[in-house]
């Protein structure tokens, strides 16, 4: 018998885990390849893990071994597929089916009150504190089916084993992967999840309030050899690497490791999380290192002095995604807040994760488990409200994603929309006040092809193509000219409204010396919406000169665009199927076959143990 590989904080052999979940993707159609193994000091390895077929399926794994970097990233992997956190930001369509979680209910939207059984009264305060939420403001945004009604799942209150129904809307925009989770059983799970959370929410608290935390003596990490070893060779190649204990006294089970950089002063301080001190240092140092080589190291930023920067949700949002934000020099000084504590809660995963557990309830939060299990490991999504969201609570209200779900029917019409849908559109994207360089994409959440319309569409140019269905001159002009600003736009668009806003320029060249007394008032481009759209007759005395500097191409389809002939570059409607939308097709198949495989295996019990 070949000998198994059991690493801390794990309820079976990393060979057995990853034969188990290899197994278990093939069985579904998922076909996994591994990319990117890297290896930069001792005991530290990361891989990346992608699905061949939709490479929007990927994931990261770190370890002190390759087979502990491979099993985390099929752990990762796992724990994003069967949450269905691969598609918290696509469009899943309007379906009968499962969108969220196999034991999901929707509750019928009904007026102005939210559907009795939604949340506790305390929740319901803590998230909508002034009352302003209305029901269909809680519609999610992957389905965007208010018909249906609003979606929730199922979360068991910890404390005394209550279901309590979240709507998908509400975690899809406050909690993105933050405390998700796969393990051979459910406390181990359990205890990886709520690992996150206390590791992000110390962090987070670090960051928001200044803090300075106290070193870790060289004593304590020389305990563990295979870390001491990869701390050395960093430190030998000429970073200033400084291990500091998280703990902020003792309350919670985080080490901290920061890397100073010589050649650009730039600072990334890695946290990582875990009742035994050992694994919670193995975690910030491969999370430092992972998918980085030595070299790549540079690029982060120097530490800042502004704290409400450092404090702002930006840049705690940069710290989330890839830990590229900004560190307060408060962080970096000597003189820490809190005492040094020599921390260690050892006990198998069931304490461990009751641990965790106790530490979050000693501090009054509420500790809510979705669990997804599956037949043979388990996954779940620990949520702990007021401590593990990721955006601001108040984006509930101000940067909601079902907005972007409202919006997503008429914007994958936008070639066949009538005028007045037109108008209707250009008027909300208004109001919304969205920057005009946000992706539309990733407002409606559509995956897009390379190369593709959709591809690099913004706010900007869709409102300057509504404006150009409707006849809006001023509208027009506004857009051309915020296009010939950004710059980053495909080339030969770009080259189009520079030909537009030509033929404007000399069709309207007497309208402006007209117009100009009024320009101090503010009322410039106001002035526009008096006068027809111009024809190829207002230009044609500048036909010979334009032919030449547009070309023929270019010419005509300006000219057809400004007349209201040719609408978006003239592509067709994906609508709401997606249609000719290859890679978007590729990850709803990806999830309808999930969604097969969880139907088809309802009502089987999961062994996977406490």
């Amino acid at each position: 018998m070949p000998t198994l590989t059991t690493i801390a904080g794990k309820d079976a052999p990393l060979e057995t885990t990853i034969a188990r979940l290899q197994a278990r993707l093939a069985a579904l159609g998922f076909n996994v390849e591994e990319s990117a193994w890297l290896n930069p000091v001792a005991g530290v390895h990361s891989v990346h893990l992608r699905d061949r077929d939709c490479p929007l399926l990927f994931s990261n794994g770190k370890g002190a071994s390759p087979l502990a970097a491979r099993a985390s990233a099929l752990g990762e992997f796992c724990e994003r597929l069967f949450s269905r956190h691969f598609w918290t930001h696509y469009a899943r369509g309007r379906h009968s089916g499962v969108v969220h979680h196999a034991q999901e209910k929707w509750f019928p939207l009904s007026g102005k009150r939210w559907p009795r059984g939604l949340l506790t009264p305390e929740l319901r305060r803590l998230y909508d504190p002034e009352g302003a939420l209305t029901p269909a403001e809680l519609v999610d945004f992957n389905s965007g089916d208010a018909a249906r009604g609003i979606c929730a799942i199922p979360a068991t209150r910890l404390r005394d084993g209550e279901t309590v129904w979240f709507p998908a809307n509400i975690v899809g925009n406050l909690y993105l992967s933050n405390g998700i989770a796969a393990g051979n059983t459910l406390a181990e799970a359990r205890t990886q999840a709520l690992s996150e959370v206390v590791e992000r929410h110390v962090k987070f608290r670090v960051l928001r309030e200044g803090l300075c935390l106290p070193e870790v003596p060289e004593a304590m990490i020389a305990r563990h050899p295979h870390l001491a070893a990869g701390i050395a060779a960093l430190r030998a190649a000429g970073f200033g690497i400084l291990v500091r204990d998280a703990s902020l006294g003792g309350r919670y089970p985080v080490a901290n490791v920061t890397l100073l950089h010589p050649q650009d002063q730039g600072c990334f301080a890695s946290f990582g999380a875990h009742p035994l001190f050992a694994v919670a240092l193995e975690r910030a140092l491969t999370e430092l290192l992972q998918g980085r080589a030595l070299e790549a190291l540079a690029g982060f930023p120097q530490p800042g002095f502004d704290a409400d920067e450092i404090a702002s949700a930006p840049n705690i949002e940069a710290h989330f995604v890839d830990s590229s934000g900004i560190v307060g020099w408060s962080f970096l000084a000597d003189r820490p807040d809190f005492e040094f504590c020599d921390w260690n809660f050892a006990g198998d995963t069931t304490a461990e994760a009751c641990f965790l557990i106790d530490c979050l309830h000693a501090d009054g939060h509420e500790v809510y488990c979705v669990d997804y299990s599956q037949p043979d490991f388990a996954v779940c999504r620990m949520l702990v409200p007021g401590v593990s969201e990721v955006y601001p609570i108040d984006d509930l209200r101000w940067e909601n994603n079902r907005v972007g779900a409202e919006l997503r029917p008429a914007i994958l019409a936008l070639p066949d929309l009538a005028d007045d849908d037109c108008a209707e559109l250009l008027d909300a994207l208004n109001e919304h006040g969205f920057d005009d360089a946000r992706p539309i994409a990733s407002l409606i959440g559509l995956a897009v092809d390379a190369g593709s319309f959709w591809e690099d569409l913004r706010v900007g140019e869709l409102k300057t193509l509504l404006a150009l269905a409707i006849g809006d001159v001023a509208a027009i002009r506004e857009g051309c000219d915020w296009v010939r600003h950004f710059g980053q736009i495909d080339a030969g668009r770009r080259h189009v409204y520079q030909c537009i806003e030509t033929l404007l320029g000399l069709a309207l060249g007497a309208v402006e010396e007209a117009s100009s007394v009024v320009e101090e008032d503010g009322e410039y481009a106001e002035s526009y919406t008096e006068f027809a759209l111009p024809t190829p007759a207002d230009w044609a005395p500048w036909r010979a000169a334009l032919l030449p500097m547009f070309g023929a191409e270019t010419l005509a389809q300006a000219e057809s665009m400004l007349a209201g002939e040719r609408r978006a570059f003239g592509i067709a409607a994906p609508g709401e199927d997606f249609a000719g939308c290859a890679l978007h097709a590729r990850l709803l198949a990806a999830g309808q076959r999930l969604a097969a495989a969880e139907t088809a295996a309802a009502g089987k019990p999961a062994a996977i143990g406490a």
